[in-house]
C-alpha cells in the first residue's frame, strides 16, 4: 500500500539565511554555530562595560583610518598657509600643518578628529571600569586568569595608544608632554640615555619621533589591541559565563539570554556608544591645537595637563620633591625615577593581585559565580584605596589650575596632594571596609529576622514592635550563597626545628589579613535558619 501523503513544500528562505546555511555546510561550522547561539549569557548592566571598550575601539579604527588619509607624520618644517589667520606665515612642522588642514579645510575633518580623541578617552575609561568590575566581583578566579591578564594588558596598551596619538599633532601642548617623557626616560640609570636617543632619533627633540610614534600608534599598538580583544572574546565563549547570585543560578547552570538575542541587543548598544561619541565630538571641543600653536623646544605651554589616564604619572612627577643623588661623577634623578617606580608599581600591584589571592587562599576550584563586593571587604577596600590613590595623583596633575581657579598657593596644593597620597588611601580603605562589614551585618539581620515593613504593632502587654516580613527563598539565596574562607592555618608538619619558613608565615599573615577576625561577618548557619523556619535550613 503506497503512501498517500504529499511532500510538504519547503519554507522559502531569505538570501541571508541561504548564505548562512551554505557557509555553515561548507565550513563545517553549522552545528558549532547553532550550539554557541543557543548558549545562555547573563544579562546584567555591568557586563556592558566590556562592550563599551569594544565599540569605542571600532569607532577609533574607523575614524583613525579616515585621519590617516590626510595626516602627514613628518617633522619637516613648512610655512603654514592655511585658513587660520593667526598662525599664517609661521614655520610649523608638516604634522602640525596637516592637523590644521584636517581641522579647517577637510570636510568633516574636525568632527572626525574630535570623535577619535573622545573615543580614545571612552575606550580607556571603559577598560578601567571593566577591569575594576572584574576585580571587585572576583571574576578573575579560575578558570578566568587569562581573561584578567588580557584585560589588564588592554588597559596598559590603551594608555600607551593614547600617549602616542596625543603627541602626533606636534603642537605646544603635546610637545610639553614629550619633554616630560624625555625627562622620565633620562632618569633611568644606565639605559635612560640610550632609550631617549632611540626614541627621538638623536638629541631631544630629534626629527624621527613623529614618524616612530605614528608607526606605533597606527600599526603596532592597534594590532596588539585587536589581537587581545579577539582573545578576550574567544575566552569568553570558551568558558561558562560568570554570573551574579540569583534564582536558578549555580556553578553548573546559567540564567540569561541566548547569544543570538544578546547579539541583537549588542548591535543596538554599538549605535548607542558610537552616537554618544559623535555627540560629544559635535558639542564638546577637545584638543584645539590652533590655540596652543606649533611646538618649540624652548617654550612650555601654560596650564598643560595630559589626558586623564596619564594624569597619575604627571601628578606624581609634579608633587615629587627635586631630590638628586650625585656620586662618582654620576647623578641619579630621584625626582623622576621615584614617581616612575611608584606608577609602575601601582599597576603591577593591580595586575598581580588575583594571583596573590589565589596563592593565599589555596583555592584551585573553578568559580562561575561572582562575588558581591560587600562579601569580600578587604579586597573591596584595597580596590577602593587603589582608585583613591589614582584620584589624588590626578588632582596633583592639575595643581597649577586648582591654585589659579581657587586663588590658593601652588605649594599649598602640592603639599596637600603629597599628604593625600599617604592619608587618603588609608582612610578610604578603613571606610570601605567598615561599610562592607556594615552591609554584611545588615544582610545577616535581614536573613534572620526578615525585611522591615515599617508597620508598628502593639503587643498585648504594651510593647511596640516592628513587623518583619519573611524573605523569599530567592532573596535568601542571594544573601547566603557566598562562601566564606577560613584563614590559612600553619600545620604542625610544616614546622621544623626552627619553626615555619618565611613563605609559610607570610602566607598565614596575609590570609589572616584577608579572612581573619574582623574581616567578615559570619553568615547565618543552616541551624540558625532552621530555628526561624524549618524549611530554610534545608
Amino acid at each position: 500500500m503506497g503512501n498517500d501523503k504529499q511532500p510538504t513544500a519547503a519554507r522559502p528562505r531569505g538570501g541571508g539565511e541561504r548564505l548562512a546555511r551554505w557557509a555553515g555546510v561548507r565550513l563545517g561550522t553549522r552545528g558549532l554555530t547553532r550550539a554557541v547561539l543557543r548558549r545562555a549569557f547573563p544579562d546584567h548592566w555591568s557586563f556592558l562595560l566590556g562592550e563599551i571598550c569594544l565599540y569605542s575601539f571600532v569607532v577609533l579604527v574607523l575614524t583613525g583610518v579616515y585621519l590617516t588619509f590626510y595626516f602627514h607624520p613628518s617633522s619637516q618644517q613648512v610655512v603654514y598657509d592655511g585658513s587660520y589667520s593667526p598662525l599664517r606665515g609661521q614655520l610649523v612642522s608638516d604634522a602640525f600643518d596637516s592637523t590644521m588642514h584636517i581641522s579647517f579645510e577637510v570636510r568633516g575633518g574636525l568632527l572626525i578628529r574630535q570623535a577619535h580623541h573622545w573615543a580614545a578617552l571612552v575606550f580607556v575609561a571603559g577598560l578601567l571600569a571593566h577591569v575594576m568590575r572584574v576585580f571587585f566581583t572576583g571574576a578573575f578566579r579560575k578558570p578566568r586568569e587569562l581573561n584578567w591578564v588580557v584585560a589588564f594588558l588592554l588597559l596598559v596598551l590603551g594608555m600607551f595608544a593614547g600617549l602616542t596619538g596625543y603627541d602626533l599633532p606636534d603642537d605646544l601642548l603635546s610637545g610639553t608632554g614629550l619633554a616630560v617623557v624625555n625627562g622620565t626616560l633620562l632618569s633611568l640609570p644606565i639605559v635612560g640615555t640610550y632609550l631617549s636617543m632611540f626614541l627621538f632619533g638623536g638629541e631631544y627633540p630629534g626629527n624621527d619621533l613623529i614618524a616612530r610614534f605614528n608607526t606605533l600608534h597606527v600599526l603596532l599598538i592597534p594590532a596588539l589591541i585587536a589581537a587581545l580583544l579577539a582573545a578576550q572574546v574567544a575566552l569568553s565563549l570558551v568558558h561558562r559565563p560568570a554570573q551574579y547570585p540569583g534564582p536558578g543560578r549555580t556553578e553548573r547552570t546559567v540564567v540569561g539570554l541566548p547569544l543570538g538575542v544578546r547579539l541583537v541587543k549588542s548591535v543596538g548598544y554599538f549605535f548607542l556608544v558610537s552616537g554618544t561619541v559623535f555627540l560629544l565630538a559635535s558639542v564638546a571641543q577637545i584638543n584645539p591645537v590652533w590655540n596652543y600653536g606649533p611646538y618649540r623646544a624652548d617654550q612650555v605651554s601654560a596650564g598643560s595637563q595630559p589626558d586623564w589616564y596619564m594624569g597619575v604619572a604627571d601628578g606624581l612627577l609634579r608633587v615629587m620633591p627635586g631630590w638628586e643623588v650625585s656620586a662618582w661623577g654620576h647623578t641619579l634623578a630621584l625626582d623622576n625615577l621615584i614617581p616612575l617606580t611608584v606608577g609602575v608599581g601601582l599597576f603591577a600591584a593591580l595586575g598581580a593581585y588575583p594571583f596573590l589571592e589565589a596563592w593565599v587562599t589555596g583555592d584551585r576550584r573553578s568559580h562561575h559565580m561572582l562575588d558581591r563586593p560587600r562579601n569580600r571587604p578587604v579586597r573591596t577596600a584595597l580596590g577602593a584605596a587603589w582608585l583613591s590613590f589614582y584620584a589624588v595623583a590626578l588632582v596633583g596633575a592639575a595643581n597649577d589650575i586648582i591654585a589659579l581657579r581657587f586663588h590658593v598657593s601652588v605649594n599649598a596644593v602640592t603639599w596637600a596632594v603629597r599628604g593625600g597620597l599617604f592619608v587618603v588611601p588609608a582612610v578610604v580603605f578603613w571606610l570601605v571596609k567598615r561599610w562592607a562589614l556594615g552591609l554584611q551585618r545588615r544582610d545577616r539581620e535581614e536573613v534572620l529576622h526578615g525585611r522591615e515593613t515599617g508597620v508598628i504593632k502593639r503587643l498585648p502587654h504594651g510593647e511596640f514592635v516592628e513587623v518583619h516580613e519573611p524573605l523569599s527563598r530567592e532573596r535568601l539565596y542571594v544573601l547566603t550563597a557566598h562562601e566564606q574562607y577560613e584563614p590559612f592555618a600553619i600545620e604542625a608538619k610544616n614546622t621544623g626545628a626552627g619553626g615555619p619558613d618565611v613563605v609559610t608565615r607570610l602566607r598565614a599573615r596575609l590570609s589572616r589579613g584577608l579572612y581573619g577576625q574582623g574581616t567578615q561577618i559570619r553568615k547565618p548557619t543552616p541551624e540558625e535558619l532552621e530555628q526561624i523556619d524549618p524549611r530554610q535550613g534545608r
